[in-house]
């Protein structure tokens, strides 16, 4: 419970959570558990646009957002991606949050995370040192 008051990085808060479902209506949900709110009407707008909301799935992290609900959440979109689908080309990979920071980051050979082991130089490079 605390952890909902407090922590707005592990999905939303309390008062988040109050407001969003005072104030907007469910739109959607995508393949990673986001869900998506629009504001019932654009009362408390700065542009004359409805707001519109997401509350992640677990860590708040903006590029677990896949590129069609982006799209919408930025007004890119008028209509969300429940209602018109963005269309997928046959080149396009599936979308994948930033995985910087976490265990399933790549690692290039050398790197400390991988063992810190790298090949030996193989150039006619030959640093310099004092004398």
């Amino acid at each position: 419970m605390l952890k909902a008051i407090f922590t707005w990085w592990n999905g939303a808060t309390l008062g988040q959570r109050f407001h969003i479902s005072r104030r907007g209506v469910f739109v959607g949900q995508d393949e990673f558990g986001n869900r998506y709110f629009e504001a019932r009407d654009n009362k408390d707008s700065y542009d004359d646009r409805k707001r519109r909301w997401v509350i992640y799935d677990g860590y708040a992290e903006a590029s677990k957002v896949p590129p069609d609900w982006s799209g919408w959440l930025h007004y890119t979109f008028d209509e969300p991606p429940t209602e018109v689908p963005l269309k997928r080309r046959a080149w396009e990979k599936d979308h994948l949050p930033n995985l910087t920071g976490t265990v399933h980051a790549w690692r290039p050979k050398g790197a400390i995370g991988r063992g810190g082991e790298r090949a030996v130089a193989t150039s006619d490079y030959q640093s310099w040192s004092p004398e």
